[in-house]
């Protein structure tokens, strides 16, 4: 990479008079063999990838959640290990190596790097045990790239037989770029798994002359019904609480229910954000609330 906030190997920094042996040790911490990164800097995803790939002797492909670092996702967990893809197996500590074979249309160059594309990356981490992350890695990749579904279904097509596929196929339909936080995407995978039909996501809410003064989470803009989950800082930050007040009053000026949801709810009272949805979609007089088949928990439990 050529900065020393970044990842460097040891004895080219030394050879190039980047560092003296001194400076080496105690100005900077090995997180590989012979892979420094100088003190004080946070390792994060990124620079954990870059790291595992410096060690690799730049031999490996980056792959799983650190191809989606360096895509741009956010929400991973910076304590994870690297991943890398290669050939060649071994067994260090926080570096996790895949030995699957790679087209070499499944490989782009990131900062010089060669990365899985975000449709590979995207067809690995979606094959992974547990739907619910499948579909917060997905939305992440997608958010922060151009990653469109029918990009992951080629791959499907190209590598039948493989583990995992089945939930692979789910994740894809369910998955939706608009999600900018692992809780929208969690709240839209509610509503659609108690029987609702997938909302629209960042819908853009104009006011009387045509500026646009909102963007909702999700909902159903036919009906204007919104769905959006407040986040802490939605009840602590005085200036935001205040802002939100002004936009809930406009928003129901043009017509528009919202549903708000928070953590307490999405995790120990869900059905309560589902019962409200419906609620709100039979106030507005939709058509096909009936034709849902919602499941019968959360009709029981409507909530004004």
């Amino acid at each position: 990479m050529g900065e020393l906030d970044w990842p460097f190997i040891g004895t080219e920094a030394l050879a190039d008079g980047r560092v003296t042996r001194r400076t080496l040790r105690s100005r900077h911490e090995m997180i590989y063999r012979n892979v420094y990164l100088p003190k004080g800097c946070q390792l994060t995803p990124i620079t954990r990838g870059v790291a595992a790939w410096l060690w690799s002797g730049r031999e490996a492909t980056i792959a799983g959640l650190s191809a989606a670092a360096l895509h741009g996702s956010k929400w991973i967990d910076s304590q994870l290990p690297a991943e890398l893809n290669r050939a060649e197996a071994c067994d260090v500590d926080a570096v996790l190596i895949h030995r699957e074979k790679l087209l070499d249309d499944e490989i782009c160059l990131v900062r010089g790097m060669p990365v899985t594309t975000p449709a590979r990356t995207a067809f690995d981490l979606g094959r992974r045990k547990g739907l619910m992350t499948a579909i917060i890695r997905l939305d992440a990749l997608a958010n922060a790239t151009d990653l469109k579904p029918t990009h992951i279904e080629v791959l499907i097509d190209n590598h039948r037989g493989l583990r995992g596929l089945v939930q692979l196929r789910r994740a894809v339909e369910l998955m939706d770029g608009g999600a900018e936080s692992p809780q929208e995407t969690r709240t839209r995978f509610l509503l659609v798994d108690a029987g609702l039909p997938k909302p629209e996501t960042q819908i853009v809410v104009r006011d009387a002359f045509g500026y646009p003064f909102a963007r909702i989470d999700m909902g159903y803009e036919e009906w204007k019904v919104g769905v959006e989950f407040d986040g802490q800082q939605h009840w602590t930050d005085p200036i935001r609480r205040t802002a939100d007040i002004d936009r809930q009053a406009e928003l129901g000026a043009l017509g528009w229910r919202m549903v708000h949801v928070s953590s307490d709810l999405l995790r120990w009272r869900p059905g309560v954000v589902v019962a409200r949805t419906c609620s709100a979609l039979e106030a507005a007089g939709c058509t096909w609330l009936a034709e849902c088949g919602i499941d019968a928990r959360f009709l029981r439990r409507r909530v004004a």
